[in-house]
């Protein structure tokens, strides 16, 4: 199906009309099996001679006649496959229901001027269907290995103009079809979909549909031109998303106009190719997203100042969950700022500390920070020493590996951060963002203490993205899940329970210790007020280096970035973090 604006409901016949291989007795007279019957002597067979120009003249005529006619039987019988024919064309009748339709010869075409009419490369151009005797359903125009090759036909195009009323408007095109030689010595039109119109294939649906308004410009949310390298290609797959998740809602369907579209309602990819407009839908409203040009500006900036590295960065509005902005390095390819599959290192701590203060745990309560973990496959800190007076901010504080997952198996039950993922922090709830998104996994460990420690520290089989992250950091600041959204009608998925407010302040205290005198101190200083901060650093298969990550919220907005093979959390996540706070402002 051509490109085309995403229309709204899908109606029509499709037309059954289906092209084959080579050819055979293929009889156009129903009747007995019986081979003595007068039905199978009377049977006509499409033969490999072409027709000659004068019978090929004559049998597009006639056909045409026919069909402007609307003598359907007629018309039907004058094809190769009068049963196919007479689907397609009552199809057309109804569905497409032009008051007035002039059907008029054109000559002899060529297999250029088809191709071109079709969208199909010149060099593979062929008429529409070198003729096909056996007309099966599910057959194809390409000839296989099983069957003899197609008979040769003659090509010849027409002009088409349709009518309708209501409307002054006429709807002039170019069409094509192939004529064959039968076995009586008659010609017959090879029939075929393209023989409608030369953009319809099989399984495909022509007709009379609403249009509705083609998206404006697209402006950010204080309804200025949008700007932003990493989100310009992706636009056009945002508008047909944002299109059908919104469909149900828009019933007010008066900015509609009316035209002719061709769809294929069994692939829900496909993009409805707008072939004529009858009456003109009204003008378009612009297409506004969340984004804000001035924090999409920055995140571009902070993803070129990579130096050439992989990363992606996302920011959410918390109390709402509109993402302001997001941008990739580099800017083609992965969205891995939605897309991304990567563990999320010691920023999923923010998670596990969910799930330890709501198991009783506190902020003050005494966790040391051994240099080695307890569980069966010892996993060691960043840094040597060990710190066994510590209390759990502190160890938040350091990020201390072995602290987390030592009182993580002591005080969570098997699948502790499982539950708190989903039911606090929406993850695995089916995002419908606006984009396609990888909605981020926490799989349940069980009871194998290996993977409860490496899913503790953000590590093992956990996958995230700089869009979750920035949404659980989120979810702190505001202490309820507001699903990432780039258009703000879109529909949220909401979580079970909210984030209580007596763990929610723990956790924005222990955020706050840590972009004050933390890890993440040296990249938060002059904005830390009002703010909290967590780093991360993954590690991830063949990557020497570990992948940094870092964590923000600064008022009422929540920020996550992650560069691939960038070190600590300070070291490249977390100027790009703090270079959008910054442009920010006081918000």
């Amino acid at each position: 199906m051509r490109n085309g604006a995403k229309t709204g409901l899908i109606t029509g016949v499709a037309v059954a009309v289906l092209a084959a291989g080579g050819y055979g007795a293929y009889s156009l007279v129903g009747g007995s099996d019986d081979k003595d019957t007068p039905a199978a002597k009377k049977a006509r067979t499409v033969v490999a001679e072409p027709p000659s120009a004068e019978q090929a003249t004559a049998g597009t005529k006639d056909f045409l006649d026919a069909w402007a006619a609307g003598d359907l039987a007629k018309a039907a019988s004058l094809t190769d496959d009068p049963a196919g024919a007479t689907t397609a064309l009552t199809a057309f009748r109804d569905q497409v229901k032009p008051s007035g339709l002039t059907l008029t010869p054109a000559g002899p075409a060529t297999p250029a001027a088809f191709a071109a009419a079709t969208g199909t490369p010149s060099a593979a151009a062929k008429p529409p269907a070198t003729a096909s005797a056996a007309p099966t359903p599910g057959a194809t125009d390409s000839p296989s290995a099983t069957t003899p090759a197609a008979p040769t036909g003659v090509l010849m195009g027409f002009k088409a103009r349709a009518e309708f009323e209501g409307t002054n408007r006429v709807w002039d095109y170019s069409g094509f079809l192939n004529v064959v030689k039968m076995s009586d010595n008659t010609p017959a039109v090879h029939w075929a979909p393209t023989v409608i119109h030369p953009h319809l294939a099989p399984g495909e649906t022509i007709g009379v549909q609403p249009l509705p308004p083609i998206a404006g410009n697209v402006v950010d949310r204080n309804n200025k031109p949008l700007t932003g390298a990493s989100i310009t290609p992706l636009l056009p797959t945002l508008q047909a998303k944002v299109a059908k998740l919104l469909a149900d809602q828009n019933k007010d369907q008066s900015d509609n106009g009316t035209g002719v579209v061709i769809t294929n309602a069994a692939d829900q990819n496909s993009v409805p190719d707008r072939l004529f407009t009858i009456v003109d839908p009204k003008p378009p409203k612009p297409f506004k997203l969340t984004i804000d040009n001035t924090l999409q500006a920055a995140a571009e900036k902070a993803m070129t100042d990579l130096g050439g590295k992989k990363g992606s960065i996302v920011a959410i509005e918390p109390s709402t969950g509109q993402v302001l902005a997001f941008a990739n390095a580099p800017v083609t390819g992965l969205n891995r700022a939605f897309q991304g599959q990567l563990a999320p290192g010691s920023t999923l701590k923010i998670l596990t500390s969910t799930a330890l203060l709501e198991a009783g745990v506190n902020p003050d309560t005494p966790v040391a920070c051994p240099t080695l973990s307890s569980n069966p496959k010892k996993i060691p800190n960043s840094f040597p020493d060990a710190y066994p007076n510590n209390t759990l901010q502190q160890d938040f504080m350091i990020s201390c590996n072995t602290a987390f997952i030592d009182q993580g198996l002591t005080s969570l039950k098997p699948g502790a951060l499982t539950t708190t993922a989903k039911d606090v922090y929406g993850i695995g709830l089916n995002w419908q963002t606006g984009l396609p998104s990888f909605d981020a996994v926490v799989p349940d460990a069980g009871t194998n203490k290996d993977e409860q420690a490496m899913q503790s520290i953000g590590q093992g089989k956990v996958q995230m993205n700089p869009l979750a992250i920035a949404s659980i950091t989120a979810t702190v600041q505001s202490g309820s899940f507001k699903q990432p959204i780039l258009v703000a009608e879109l529909p949220q998925q909401k979580a079970p329970r909210d984030l209580g407010p007596d763990v929610a302040g723990k956790l924005r205290q222990m955020m706050a210790a840590t972009a004050t005198g933390g890890t993440a101190k040296d990249v938060m200083a002059g904005i830390s007020d009002n703010a909290g901060a967590k780093t991360g650093s993954a590690e991830a298969t063949g990557i020497a280096t570990t992948n940094s990550w870092f964590t923000a919220y600064r008022g009422n907005l929540a920020i996550a970035a992650e560069v691939e093979g960038g070190g600590h959390g300070v070291d490249a996540a977390g100027p790009a973090v703090a270079s959008i706070i910054k442009a920010a402002g006081n918000r």
